[in-house]
């Protein structure tokens, strides 16, 4: 039987900032935050923003809505704190994936497949980011803040710039602007084409592409 709506605590004030609400998330099982993220997953991805309550999650998710509210308070929130989540994994990937690398270029292509990997297995993920969060509401989302997200992605540029095989007219965060930009606009066009190929399959094209684009050119 699904959940019966009720009325957010007032007594209980839900987590106002992105380290306290990954804290709080903490404390949650294992399972019921698998079911949430699904949940958000299925139904932001697949229906506009202002379509979704947070009811409908509740029930996707077989949780009260006293739940949603205790952890998130509000839509937004629950969107940015999954999002989180889920880009914490990438995170987690790109440090572990580019120890032991010292070629400034070989650091690049590892950063470029490990990124296009995932979003080329993660759609909903991408389709999440680019259509349910305003740009201008990036920076609720936790893992944008990362230092240690940002010190592995920044940490290829600048690395690249200081050997001079990457272009040193710009800043290492424009360099990883253009990184993105390029890379999220191929995965967004390629979800909304429904292309069936793996963008991972065309990757060495791809990444000449990248390359082309920040490597150094002192001609």
């Amino acid at each position: 039987m699904p959940p019966a709506p009720q009325p957010p605590d007032a007594r209980h004030t839900p987590p106002d900032t992105p380290d306290a609400r990954r804290a709080a998330l903490s404390s949650m099982r294992a399972d019921t935050l698998r079911r949430i993220e699904q949940a958000v997953l299925t139904l932001f991805s697949s229906r506009d923003f202002h379509e979704v309550t947070l009811l409908d999650v509740a029930k996707a998710a077989h949780v009260s809505l006293q739940t949603i509210y205790k952890y998130f308070g509000s839509k937004e929130v629950l969107v940015y704190a999954m999002l989180d989540v889920m880009l914490g994994r990438l995170a987690e990937r790109m440090i572990d994936h580019l120890q032991g690398i010292d070629d400034a270029r070989e650091r690049l292509r590892k950063t470029f497949w490990v990124t296009l990997d995932y979003m080329d297995k993660h759609p909903a993920v991408m389709m999440l980011l680019f259509t349910a969060v305003p740009v201008s509401r990036h920076q609720n989302i936790r893992i944008y803040e990362s230092p240690e997200l940002m010190t592995a992605f920044l940490g290829v540029f600048k690395d690249g710039q200081a050997r001079g095989v990457l272009n040193r007219r710009v800043s290492a965060k424009v360099l990883l602007d253009v990184f993105m930009g390029i890379i999220g606009r191929v995965v967004l066009m390629h979800i909304v084409r429904r292309e069936k190929q793996p963008l991972i399959e065309q990757f060495d094209e791809l990444f000449h592409i990248v390359w082309q684009a920040l490597s150094a050119d002192e001609g």
